[in-house]
């Protein structure tokens, strides 16, 4: 794997994590949750910084995103006991598609 693929996938995780300690954090009322998650949204993001360097913008964003809404889905399934509903998992479906369509089709600089 690139340089590039591993920050971006540095970054997902980070992004991930951040989010599951902003919800943890119950709206701030948590301190500890809330300064991890902003202490791990910091991190993210300086990951994602270099990835911009050699891969496509739209491109990487849109894989972020794709892979941080299905993170975020099975994390609030697993943890929180959040269910989807079969439509709900059909769009994240779609989603996971054009993520890995994007992947297999985006080659780093």
């Amino acid at each position: 794997m690139s340089k590039a693929w591993f920050y971006l996938s540095m970054a997902i995780a980070l992004e991930i994590g951040a989010t599951l300690c902003l919800k943890l954090s119950e709206g701030f009322t948590i301190l500890k949750y809330g300064i991890a998650s902003l202490i791990l949204y910091c991190l993210c993001f300086l990951f994602f910084a270099p990835a911009l360097k050699h891969l496509p913008m739209g491109v990487m964003y849109a894989i972020w995103c794709g892979a941080g809404i299905l993170g975020i889905a099975v994390l609030g399934y697993v943890l929180f006991d959040q269910a989807l509903s079969p439509e709900q998992m059909g769009f994240i479906g779609l989603i996971v598609a054009g993520t890995v369509g994007l992947n297999l089709t985006t080659q780093a600089k």
